[in-house]
C-alpha cells in the first residue's frame, strides 16, 4: 500500500511540475499567484515547485511586476538559454544546420550544397556542420541537450532510415552513429513530418489543426497535422504522397513505381526539363533552382512557363490530397517557396477543380519559415524529448 501511495504521489508531482513549467513557458513573465489561479494548484504547491525549477536553472526570477494591491509580485521567466539543441535538415543536395535555444530561437546557422556524394562523404560533412554548431553554443546549465535530423526518406518509429531513394540510402542507422559520437539523444524524422511540425509550432500553421505540409525539393514529401497532432500512421510511414501515381503510364521513379507525383512537381522535374531545352544558362553555372529563378526574374518566358507547369502539376496532387483529407490549410514549403510568384496562380487554378465543398474555408499558404521548417521541427522534437526525460526524473 505504501509503495502504491508513493508512486501516486510521484505521478501527481510530475504532472503538477509539468503544468507549472508549461504555464510559465506560455505566459511569462508571470507571478506565483497567477500560476496558482491559472492552474488551480494551491499557493504552497506552486511555491515549492517554482523553487525546484529555479534551483534547476529552468526558470529565473525577474524584477517585480505590477501590484494588484499590496506588495508587488516577483515575476518568473522561462530560461530559454538553459540549453541548446542542433537541428539538421538533410536534403538530397544540401545540409542545413541550426543551433536553437529551448524556445526555438535560431542562434547559429550553417549550410552547404553538394552533388552526388557517397554516404560516407555526406556523413563527414554532417559531422563538420554539427561540430561547428556545437562549438558555437554559449555556455549553459544543460549544454547541448540533443540533436534532431530531418531526412528525405522513410523513417521507422525507432529512427532507422529504411529508404531514402533520392539519396540512394537503404537501412541506414545514422541515429546510433550520431549518439555514439556526440553522447546526446538523437531524433531522426522524415523531413516533411519535421517541416509540418515546425510550421505548426513556429510558422504559418499556428492557428490551424488540420494541416497538409508539402515539402518540395529534389523529391516531394508530405507531413500531416490532423486534429492538431502530427500523424505518422501505424508504423511511422505516413505522408509518402510524393509517390502517389498521377500519370498512369508515366516515368519510372527511383522508388520502383511509375508516374509518381514528385517526378512532375519537384526540383528534379525542373532540372530534367530544363536540360532538354535550350535555356540560356551561363557557361560557368549549372542548372539549379537559383539559376532558373534568376532567369525567370529576367522575364525568360521558357523558364516562367516551366515554373507554371510545375505549379499546375503540384495542384494536381494537392487536389487529390484535399479531396482525401479535407484540411483547413495547405502549406507549401522548402526551397520552392522562392518561386512563389510563378507557381502560386497555377496551383490555385488547378485546385479550383477540387470538389466544391472541399474548397470551403481552405487556406493555401507558402511557408513563413522558408528553408527552416524542417530544421526547426526536429529541433523542437529534441527539446520536447529533453523535457520528457527531465520530468521522468522528478
Amino acid at each position: 500500500m505504501k509503495t502504491t501511495q508513493t508512486w501516486n504521489q510521484h505521478v501527481v508531482k510530475k504532472e503538477n511540475k509539468t503544468l507549472v513549467l508549461e504555464t510559465i513557458k506560455n505566459n511569462n513573465p508571470i507571478s506565483r499567484a497567477d500560476i496558482a489561479n491559472m492552474t488551480g494548484l494551491n499557493k504552497g504547491t506552486v511555491s515549492s515547485l517554482v523553487s525546484e525549477l529555479i534551483d534547476e536553472k529552468l526558470i529565473n526570477e525577474s524584477g517585480p511586476g505590477k501590484s494588484k494591491g499590496g506588495r508587488r509580485p516577483v515575476m518568473l521567466l522561462f530560461n530559454e538559454v538553459a540549453g541548446y539543441t542542433v537541428g539538421i535538415d538533410l536534403g538530397v543536395n544540401y545540409i542545413l544546420g541550426i543551433l536553437t535555444d529551448l524556445e526555438g530561437n535560431i542562434c547559429q546557422e550553417t549550410a552547404i550544397s553538394f552533388q552526388d556524394l557517397s554516404y560516407q562523404e555526406i556523413q563527414d560533412k554532417l559531422f563538420q556542420i554539427i561540430d561547428t554548431l556545437i562549438a558555437s553554443a554559449p555556455s549553459s546549465p544543460y549544454g547541448i541537450i540533443g540533436i534532431g535530423m530531418g531526412v528525405p526518406g522513410t523513417v521507422n518509429l525507432h529512427g532507422e532510415i529504411l529508404l531514402a531513394p533520392n539519396l540512394k540510402w537503404k537501412n541506414v542507422h545514422i541515429k546510433s552513429i550520431l549518439e555514439e559520437k556526440y553522447h546526446v539523444p538523437v531524433i531522426i524524422e522524415n523531413e516533411a513530418n519535421a517541416g509540418a511540425y515546425g510550421e505548426k509550432k513556429f510558422g504559418a500553421g499556428k492557428k490551424y489543426n488540420h494541416i497538409i505540409y508539402v515539402s518540395v525539393g529534389i523529391g516531394l514529401g508530405v507531413g500531416l497535422i490532423l486534429n492538431g497532432q502530427l500523424y505518422k500512421g501505424n508504423n511511422g510511414f505516413s505522408g509518402e504522397l510524393g509517390h502517389m501515381t498521377i500519370e498512369m503510364n508515366g516515368k519510372e521513379c527511383r522508388c520502383g513505381n511509375l508516374g509518381c507525383w514528385e517526378l512532375y512537381a519537384s526540383e528534379q522535374y525542373l532540372y530534367e526539363t530544363a536540360s532538354k531545352l535550350n535555356f540560356p544558362i551561363p557557361p560557368s553555372e549549372t542548372i539549379s533552382l537559383n539559376t532558373l529563378i534568376a532567369l525567370a526574374k529576367k522575364g525568360n518566358k521558357d523558364t516562367i512557363h516551366l515554373f507554371e507547369t510545375l505549379g499546375d502539376n503540384l495542384g494536381i496532387g494537392l487536389t487529390n490530397i484535399v479531396n482525401i483529407f479535407n484540411p483547413e490549410q495547405i502549406i507549401i514549403g522548402n526551397r520552392i517557396t522562392a518561386a512563389k510568384e510563378w507557381i502560386q496562380e497555377p496551383i490555385n487554378h488547378r485546385m479550383n477543380r477540387a470538389l466544391t465543398f472541399q474548397q470551403k474555408d481552405l487556406k493555401i499558404d507558402f511557408s513563413s519559415l522558408s528553408k527552416h521548417s524542417s530544421a526547426l521541427g526536429v529541433a523542437a522534437f529534441s527539446v520536447e524529448n529533453f523535457f520528457n526525460g527531465y520530468l521522468k526524473q522528478v
